[in-house]
């Protein structure tokens, strides 16, 4: 196989990976911050993260994935200034912030299970770990801190080369870092915050700095550190994180530990969804979220398809245009393995086949591929030539499929075209009555009986069914939004 290489933000090159435990791989993923819905450009991260895991246990790895739910300390601004996000959400709802994290707990889960990303070996939960947090601080609370009214600040002078991983000093890294009173320099950061005089958090506690909450940078650090080890393997986020977040993390790490060592050996980014109608920010009230696409008739699997047909470093542009040609893709795809599962009848995975397969011309591109730091776009190419391997007996073709689909998280043995189809929520028509009319227009066209054909499908139309004749691919008919 292919020696795996993935681009490390920290170095900014390709570096080929070489695991800290033998035949094993560990990984942290920052999780959100669960105070309202993910929108789609958040759940971009996870299918990244999700075929960077996919694709370590594809080169034989063990994997040990840890996924973070922050459930305090983010504040309104990703630096340190503004309101908890979990308190200003809880008083708006006026709900506790137990109540909102455990609700949008479940809705982020449930969005990564219609993406088809794997559960992590563990959640972590910051609430969980708030005692190991300050025990965290106390740790380097002599050396590298300073104590405000405010709170515990970390002083970034005290660790070289802080920002190394945005370059602040030439990228502006530092940007969005607000003005707090009495800091010495404008990027340090709380490591932890006071409860301010006369008020009360619902989640607070008690420390030698006074009651308050930890900053949101601690949790990361603290619990990367608790179920890895440090150093462990890769570290990914968003490219947002990238600026902030995690450089923070690494002055922490550098601070606690003895080698001064980042914390990971690996740092990787994802690139931003953009979308120019507007909607991919939650500040702006109106966001799109995995349930609007899916609201809309489509299935999750499309945009995941679409996300890799891009590469994870590349800005991604959304538009239902785009998620309707990943969706035509997909079920190309999909239409190919319904063909080879009709030839090859009841079909059951024989272990021995992928034995057989491993150096078949097209497993090995697409071992070339996604060692190629993920490279899904090229991936997704070779896993379509699968299907067209006529060389290949049609029960090994399936398992060549399955196991390439499996890497790039596509349930293509157990997906139809049928599941595929465009069926709005608000479609009141069902589909049993689509296909009876459509059989009854079938019959009639069979007759040639074309005045009856055209009335029943502009009786369809006008339920919104547009009825699609002569398609290559078979889709029959969709339901129009």
């Amino acid at each position: 196989m292919t020696d795996l290489r993935l681009f490390n933000s920290l170095t900014r090159q390709l570096e080929p990976f070489q695991s800290v435990h033998a035949n094993e791989a560990r990984v942290y993923s920052c999780g959100p911050t669960v105070y309202n819905y993910q929108h789609i450009g958040n759940m971009r991260a996870y299918v990244f993260a999700d075929t960077l895991g996919r694709v370590l246990r594809f080169k034989g790895y063990d994997l040990r994935h840890i996924i973070n739910i922050t459930d305090v300390g983010h504040l309104t601004s990703d630096a340190d200034a503004g309101d908890d996000k979990m308190e200003k959400a809880a008083a708006s709802a006026g709900k506790t912030a137990w109540d909102i994290a455990a609700f949008y707990t479940g809705e982020f889960k449930r969005d990564l299970k219609w993406l088809n990303v794997t559960d992590p070996a563990k959640w972590t939960v910051a609430t969980d770990y708030v005692p190991a947090m300050i025990e965290y601080a106390k740790s380097i609370a002599d050396k590298h801190c300073y104590e405000l009214d405010s709170g515990l600040y970390f002083d970034v002078s005290t660790v070289p080369d802080y920002g190394r991983l945005a370059r602040a000093a030439t990228d502006e890294g530092e940007g969005r870092i607000d003005e707090v009173s009495g800091k010495r320099h404008q990027a340090d950061f709380a490591i932890w915050r006071k409860t301010p005089a006369g008020e009360t958090r619902q989640m607070e506690w008690d420390s030698p700095w006074g009651r308050g909450a930890p900053g949101w940078h601690l949790e990361c650090s603290v619990m990367s550190a608790a179920e890895l080890g440090m150093p462990f393997d890769i570290h990914t986020g968003g490219i947002d994180h990238r600026e902030i977040h995690h450089p923070n993390e690494i002055a922490q790490n550098q601070a606690h530990e003895c080698s001064g060592h980042t914390g990971a050996n690996i740092w990787m980014h994802n690139n931003f969804l953009i979308d120019r109608g507007g909607k991919m920010s939650k500040s702006a009230g109106e966001f799109l979220r995995l349930q609007t696409l899916v609201d809309r008739g489509y299935h999750p699997l499309a945009y995941r398809m679409m996300c890799l047909q891009a590469h994870y470093r590349s800005e991604l542009e959304f538009s239902w245009e785009g998620l309707g040609a990943a969706l035509v893709r997909l079920k190309r795809i999909v239409m190919g393995v319904e063909a080879l599962k009709e030839r090859v009848g009841s079909f059951s995975l024989d272990p021995g086949s992928y034995g057989r397969l491993l150096n078949h011309q097209t497993r090995l591109s697409f071992d070339s591929a996604v060692s190629d730091d993920l490279n899904t776009p090229i991936a997704v190419i070779e896993l379509e030539l699968s299907i067209g391997q006529k060389a290949l007996p049609a029960d090994e073709r399936l398992a060549l499929i399955s196991e390439l689909g499996t890497v790039l998280g596509l349930d293509l043995l157990t997906l139809t075209r049928q599941d595929l189809r465009i069926r709005p929520k608000t479609a009141t028509i069902t589909e049993s009555e689509i296909e009876a009319i459509l059989a009854q227009r079938k019959d009639a066209r069979a007759a040639k009986d074309f005045a009856t054909s055209d009335r029943l499908r502009d009786e369809l139309a006008a339920q919104g069914v547009e009825v699609m004749d002569g398609d290559l691919l078979g889709w029959d008919w969709k339901l129009e939004i």
